[in-house]
C-alpha cells in the first residue's frame, strides 16, 4: 500500500509538474479590431511585436461601426482602432473604450479608373456627372460611409449623391474591389488605399483640398475588456513609436508627427 501511494504521489507531482510548465508556455492571446483600411500596416506591426514578445495577435477586421458593436457584444479584446475619431466621441460614454494613442492619419480622395479615362476633376461635386457611374460607401456601417457623408454634407450635396449612386458598400474594400471590376468610374475612400499594390495598378488616386478633405486621426483605443493591459499598453506605445510609425508611412499613411491644419 506504501509502495502504491507512492508511486501516485510520484504520478500526482508529474502531472502537476507539466501542468505549471504548459502554464507557463501558454502565450496570451490578444484581440485587435482594426478598420480593413488599417489592416496592413497594423497586420505587419503584430508580426513585429509577437517577434519581441511572447504573445499572439489576432486581428478582427471590418466596418468601424460595425467591429465597435462586435467588440461591446462580446466583451473580449484589447484594442479598437476604428477610420476616424468619431467613433471614439460617439462612444466614450458607454465604458468601453479606455486609453489611447494617435497611429497615425487618413484621408479622403476620389478614386477612379487607371489614367482617369473620365478626366474626373479634384471635387467630390463629379460624383453627380451624368456620364459617371459614382458609388459610395455606406454611413451605417463604416468609417468611410461616414466621412463620405461629413465631406458631402459640407458642400450640401449629400443627399443627391445617394440618388445618384449606383450603389452603397460597407466598408472601403468593397468599394475598391467594386472599382477593380470596372463596376463604376469614381468613388470616394481613403487615399492610402489607393496606393496598395493591388489597388494601384488599376486604380488612380485624384487628392481633394485639405480643407474639405480632412486628414482624420488614427486612434489606437485600449479597450477595458483587455486580459492583459501590461502587453497591451506596450503594443500601443510600439504602433506609435519609431518603428510602427515607418510601417504606416511605407503604407500610404500619414504618421502621427503630421503636422493638420486645424
Amino acid at each position: 500500500m506504501n509502495s502504491f501511494l507512492q508511486k501516485l504521489s510520484i504520478a500526482l507531482l508529474i502531472c502537476v509538474q507539466c501542468n505549471l510548465a504548459l502554464a507557463a508556455d501558454k502565450v496570451p492571446e490578444l484581440l485587435l479590431y482594426c478598420g480593413i483600411t488599417m489592416i496592413r500596416p497594423m497586420t505587419e506591426i503584430a508580426q513585429r511585436f509577437e517577434q519581441q514578445e511572447a504573445v499572439k495577435i489576432t486581428i478582427a477586421q471590418g466596418g468601424s461601426e460595425d467591429l465597435y458593436q462586435s467588440a461591446k457584444k462580446s466583451g473580449v479584446g484589447e484594442w479598437y482602432l476604428p477610420g476616424e475619431p468619431s467613433y471614439r466621441d460617439k462612444h466614450q460614454a458607454e465604458g468601453l473604450l479606455g486609453d489611447f494613442v494617435t497611429v497615425g492619419y487618413n484621408q479622403m480622395a476620389l478614386m477612379v479608373q487607371k489614367g482617369n479615362p473620365k478626366q474626373i476633376k479634384a471635387t467630390p461635386h463629379e460624383l453627380l456627372r451624368k456620364d459617371v457611374i459614382a458609388i459610395i460607401g455606406n454611413a451605417e456601417s463604416g468609417s468611410v460611409g461616414q466621412e463620405s457623408k461629413t465631406i458631402l454634407d459640407a458642400l450640401g450635396i449629400y443627399s443627391k449623391v445617394i440618388h445618384a449612386a449606383a450603389f452603397l458598400a460597407p466598408d472601403s474594400r468593397s468599394l475598391l474591389n467594386a472599382m477593380k471590376k470596372q463596376e463604376a468610374d469614381v468613388t470616394l475612400s481613403w487615399r492610402a488605399t489607393g496606393y496598395f499594390p493591388e489597388n494601384a495598378a488599376l486604380l488612380e488616386v485624384i487628392d481633394l483640398d485639405q480643407q474639405l478633405a480632412k486628414p482624420q486621426a488614427l486612434l489606437l483605443i485600449q479597450l477595458n475588456s483587455a486580459k492583459y493591459p501590461e502587453q497591451t499598453r506596450r503594443f500601443m506605445q510600439f504602433t506609435a513609436g519609431k518603428e510602427g510609425q515607418a510601417i504606416f508611412r511605407k503604407h500610404g499613411f500619414l504618421d502621427n508627427q503630421t503636422l493638420i491644419d486645424q
